[in-house]
């Protein structure tokens, strides 16, 4: 078992580039399989829910090419539907909840997609019924067979376009249903779809690829698709995935938290939406040049109230509003700022309970329930202290990490993995920086 020691209290210097997007990389890597010709992708992170996913797509047939460091190309023409029944792939997709992308351009290709179903972060309930009611008003028959557990999805023939109002923007959902709707016949039209920009990619992608996406819808809440009888490749002009903004986030709180002077290289800055402000809103001083994001050394962060005097409010809401997957980051940054601040993490109930292990730090934060915290911070009038503690899940993974770095003393984090999921060579890059953490091994 590998674990991270850190020794805390050391500034970082220079310059950082964020690796490729991990939540873009998971839906773009599974549009080969809508095409017998060869697709190309550059900017793919090196994690291991990626990595994992690549190999899922091997097992299955997929022609995967590694042509460099970060780009890949996929060919999906000899794709094996045996496969998806077979223990090896039922044990290998259920170790990410990343596979469940390869349901809709399986299900559009082939008319059948077996899945199980899918592992991931431990941080609530995540359920899947909005990608199967999409499928199924497409056309598709679904059984859930809880045997395997996997889900089941079948068509007598192509899919049919139709009107789809999604009980809720899920990322993944519309993902899932705008590639299975790119091949179906007629016009889908999907509303209350979600519009993060790793979506946007997503549809310029397929749109590269020969699907009719109306231009002016993507990046809304309402997706017009004209279906194509067969898309072909991308052509001489491979897809570069988007710097990951979580990663970004991740980098802002721990220049903050480290007292740090730190620039963020080719950070995709129109792209990140209001993750800039709202990290401006606990004291942080950015600025932007170019396409860089510059956090400017602090000693201490002071963070914004209400005109009236009110405690700062900050929660997570489906894009353009601020994404769910920075909270722990945006938490653990507020114990050192000077003021109070109510974190709600809407989405997920079970997201906030790593902040025990922040308390046994010696942060001010009070659990209210699972989805709200108030954090106190100490200004800097104490620091953490290092302990030995464990990753709950990837963002709280990095989250802690940040913590140690700022720490006194040293820490242990076990159950990295988590974070591996997540984060490209995490320790080796930052230790470039200044940062004194070591993998080892128990």
């Amino acid at each position: 078992m590998q674990y991270f020691e850190i020794e805390g209290g050391h500034q970082l210097h220079g310059e950082i580039v964020p690796q490729g997007a991990k939540n873009e990389a998971l839906q773009v890597l599974c549009a080969p399989l809508l095409t017998q010709e060869k697709v190309t992708l550059t900017n793919v992170p090196d994690i291991l829910d990626v990595n994992r996913l690549i190999e899922v797509l091997r097992l299955i047939g997929v022609d995967v090419k590694k042509v460099k460091a970060d780009t890949y190309t996929f060919c999906a023409k000899d794709v094996d539907l045996a496969q998806l029944r077979s223990p090896e792939f039922h044990q290998q997709a259920s170790r990410l909840r990343g596979s469940v992308m390869l349901m809709g351009p399986l299900l559009a290709r082939f008319g059948e997609a077996i899945m199980p179903r899918p592992g991931g972060d431990k941080i609530g309930r995540r359920r899947m019924d909005t990608h199967f009611l999409g499928f199924q008003q497409l056309g598709a028959h679904f059984v859930y067979n809880e045997k395997g557990p996997q889900y089941e999805l079948f068509s007598h023939g192509r899919l049919q376009g139709a009107f789809i109002h999604l009980d809720e923007p899920s990322v993944t959902g519309t993902a899932n249903v705008v590639m299975a709707a790119v091949l179906a016949k007629g016009t889908t039209t999907i509303y209350n779809a979600a519009c993060e920009p790793y979506l946007q990619q997503l549809c310029n992608l397929l749109n590269s690829m020969g699907a009719k996406i109306e231009a002016n819808t993507i990046g809304s809440n309402k997706l017009i698709i004209h279906g194509v009888a067969a898309l072909g490749g991308n052509g001489k002009k491979p897809h570069r995935i988007l710097s990951d903004m979580i990663e970004v986030g991740s980098f802002i709180g721990m220049a903050a938290m480290t007292q740090s002077q730190l620039t963020i290289k080719n950070a995709d800055v129109e792209y990140l939406g209001i993750i800039p402000k709202v990290f401006g809103r606990l004291g942080i001083d950015l600025e932007t040049r170019g396409n860089d994001l510059i956090v400017n050394r602090q000693h201490i962060c002071k963070i914004e109230t209400y005109i009236e005097g009110g405690t700062l409010t900050i929660y997570d809401h489906p894009w353009p509003g601020f994404t769910p997957d920075l909270m722990s980051i945006l938490l653990v940054t507020a114990t050192q700022c000077d003021g109070s601040v109510l974190i709600h993490q809407k989405m997920f109930e079970s997201r906030l309970f790593f902040v025990d292990k922040l308390i046994d730090m010696g942060a001010r934060v009070i659990l209210c329930d699972p989805h709200r915290a108030v954090v106190i911070g100490l200004a800097r009038q104490y620091m953490l202290r290092g302990i030995t503690m464990s990753s709950p899940d990837i963002r709280a993974g990095i989250a802690l990490l940040i913590a140690a770095m700022s720490a006194k003393g040293s820490s242990r984090i076990f159950n990295i993995e988590q974070i591996d999921r997540g984060y490209q060579n995490i320790e080796g890059r930052l230790n470039a920086l200044g940062a004194n953490i070591k993998r080892l091994t128990q």
